[in-house]
C-alpha cells in the first residue's frame, strides 16, 4: 500500500472541521448522546435515496438502515430455502456440542455478516456495515445497519443488540474467528453498550472445510455457492477493495461505489442461509443426501470427532464403496481400521491395513499397526519383523525420492528400527526355544529307543 493511501486512511479517521465545530457548539447540557453525528458526509443522503434506506434513531443517535426480503436464499436452489419446522437437533449437535435445545428452532436463528474498515481485525477496525438476516414469511429477511460516520457506531451496535435479543442463536461463516470477536471488541470499547451473549454460535466455515475442501479446494463462500449450491452470484465486489471505498466516502467521495458493498453483504447472507440448510441436511441424512463419496467421507470425519463411532464406521464404509480418490481412500480406510480396532473387529482392521500398505502416511501407520498385531495378538514375531523390514525399505525409498519430510523420516525410521531389533531378539528366542524343544524331544525318543531296545535284546537273550 502506498504512503498516499495510508495518509488518506488516517485523514478519513479525523472528523471534518465543520463536524468538530458543530460538536463544540452543542457541548453542555444540550450535547447529543454518544454516537450522535451532527454533520454526516454529504453523500449519505444520496446513498439513502439510491438504496431506498431509512434513517433510524435510538438513544445513542442515528444510523442508516435498509431492509429487504428475498423469497428464497438462492434463486437457483429453492430446495435450500426456509426450513419446514424444527431443525435436525442431532445434526446441530455435531456442529455445536452442548448447544441448548432451542438451537433447533429456526425462529431463533440470526445470520450475521459484517463489512469492515480492515481485513485483519484489531481495535482500530470498524464494522461500518452490519448485515443480519432471519427466516421469515417463507423467505429470508435481510436488514443492514450502516455507519454514515464513525460517530454512529454506538447507534448501530445498539440496533444489533436489540435484534440479537430477539433471535439469540448466532449463525456465521468464519464469524467465530473474525466478525464476532471484532464486534465484541467494539461493544467493550463503547464502555456503555453491553455486548449481547448468543445462546449458541454456529459457524459453517468449519464443517464446510470437512465436507468440501477435498473436492473444490477453496471454501470461500462464493466458491461454495457455485460448486455446492449451484448458484452463481455473478459480478461481485472484491473484499479487498471494500475498506478503501468506505474511506473515500468519508472523505467526501461519491456514494455510488458503496452500493455494490450492500449487494455483496446481502449475497453473503443469502449464501450463508442456503449453505446452512444444505449442511444440516447432509449432516442429518448423509446416507440419502450425500452427492458423492467425498461428502460422505467429510460427514464421517465430523461424526468421529464428535464421538459418534457407530455412524462414522457406517459412513466410512459407504464412502469407500463410492470410489474415492486414491489419497482420500487411504485416509478413509485408515480411519475405519482405527474404529474397527477399538471395537475389537481385528479381522476387518487387518484387512484394511493390508490394503493400504505403502509409501504414505497411512501406509506407514498400517505397517506399524500390523506389526503390533502380529507381535502381540497373533504371536508371530517373525512375521511382524518382516513387516518392519518392509517398512524400513519403503522409508528409505521415500527419503531418497524426497517424498517424506526429514523429521518424519527420522522419527519413523527410529521407531521401526527399535521395533525390528526387539522383534529379532524375540524371534531369536522363539527359534532357540523351538530348537531346544526339538532337541529334548529327539533325546527323549532316543532314550526310549535305547530302553526299548535293551528290553528287546534282553528278551532275546
Amino acid at each position: 500500500m502506498t504512503i498516499s493511501h495510508l495518509l488518506g486512511r488516517l485523514k478519513a479517521l479525523q472528523p471534518h472541521p465543520a463536524r468538530r465545530d458543530a460538536v463544540s457548539t452543542l457541548a453542555g447540557s444540550d450535547a447529543p448522546s454518544p454516537g450522535h453525528s451532527p454533520n454526516i458526509p454529504e453523500g449519505a443522503a444520496r446513498l439513502a435515496e439510491i438504496l431506498g434506506a431509512k434513517t433510524r434513531s435510538n438513544r445513542f443517535g442515528e444510523h442508516l438502515a435498509l431492509r429487504k426480503w428475498f423469497s428464497e436464499p438462492v434463486a437457483s436452489a429453492p430446495d435450500l430455502g426456509v426450513p419446514d419446522g424444527e431443525l435436525n437437533f442431532e445434526a446441530l449437535r455435531l456442529m455445536a456440542p452442548g448447544a441448548p435445545k432451542g438451537v433447533a428452532d429456526p425462529r431463533q436463528w440470526l445470520f450475521l455478516d459484517t463489512e469492515t474498515t480492515g481485513l485483519a481485525g484489531g481495535t482500530g477496525t470498524y464494522p461500518f456495515l452490519i448485515g443480519i438476516a432471519w427466516w421469515d414469511a417463507g423467505g429470508l429477511e435481510v436488514e443492514q445497519f450502516f455507519m454514515r460516520d464513525y460517530s454512529e457506531e454506538h447507534s448501530v451496535l445498539v440496533a444489533l443488540a436489540e435484534r440479537m435479543a430477539e433471535r439469540p442463536v448466532l449463525v456465521t461463516f468464519n464469524g467465530k474467528s473474525f466478525d464476532w470477536p471484532l464486534l465484541e471488541t467494539r461493544f467493550r470499547m463503547t464502555r456503555c453498550v453491553r455486548a449481547p451473549v448468543p445462546s449458541a454460535h454456529l459457524d459453517f466455515l468449519h464443517p464446510a472445510r470437512s465436507l468440501w475442501r477435498l473436492r473444490i479446494g477453496s471454501v470461500r463462500l462464493a466458491e461454495l455457492e457455485l460448486n455446492v449450491l449451484g448458484w452463481n452470484r455473478g459480478a461481485d465486489m472484491a473484499s479487498v477493495m471494500i475498506p478503501q471505498i468506505y474511506f473515500d466516502y468519508l472523505r467526501g467521495g461519491a456514494p455510488e461505489p458503496l452500493v455494490p458493498i450492500f449487494h455483496h453483504n446481502q449475497m453473503d447472507l443469502r449464501g450463508l442461509a442456503a449453505l446452512a440448510t444444505r449442511t444440516l441436511s447432509l449432516l442429518g441424512n448423509a446416507e440419502t443426501h450425500g452427492h458423492d463419496g467425498l461428502e460422505l467421507f467429510g460427514v464421517s470425519r465430523i461424526c468421529e470427532r464428535r464421538g459418534d463411532a457407530v455412524r462414522a464406521r457406517k459412513l466410512y464404509a459407504q464412502s469407500i464403496a463410492r470410489d474415492l480418490p486414491r489419497e482420500t481412500d487411504r485416509a478413509a480406510k485408515s480411519s475405519l481400521a482405527r474404529i474397527a480396532k477399538r471395537e475389537g473387529d481385528l479381522e476387518l482392521a487387518c484387512g484394511l491395513w493390508e490394503s493400504i500398505l505403502g509409501n504414505s502416511r497411512e501406509g506407514f501407520e498400517a505397517y506399524e499397526q500390523l506389526a503390533i498385531y502380529y507381535e502381540h495378538r497373533a504371536r508371530e514375531p517373525q512375521r511382524a519383523a518382516g513387516l518392519a523390514r518392509k517398512a524400513l525399505l519403503e522409508l528409505r525409498n521415500a527419503n531418497r525420492l524426497g517424498a517424506i519430510p526429514s523429521s518424519a523420516y527420522r522419527e519413523r525410521r527410529l521407531s521401526f528400527e527399535r521395533r525390528l531389533a526387539r522383534l529379532e531378539r524375540k524371534a531369536g528366542r522363539s527359534l532357540l526355544d523351538a530348537l531346544e524343544s526339538e532337541s529334548r524331544t529327539v533325546v527323549g525318543e532316543s532314550n526310549d529307543d535305547q530302553a526299548n531296545g535293551g528290553k528287546f535284546h534282553g528278551r532275546i537273550g
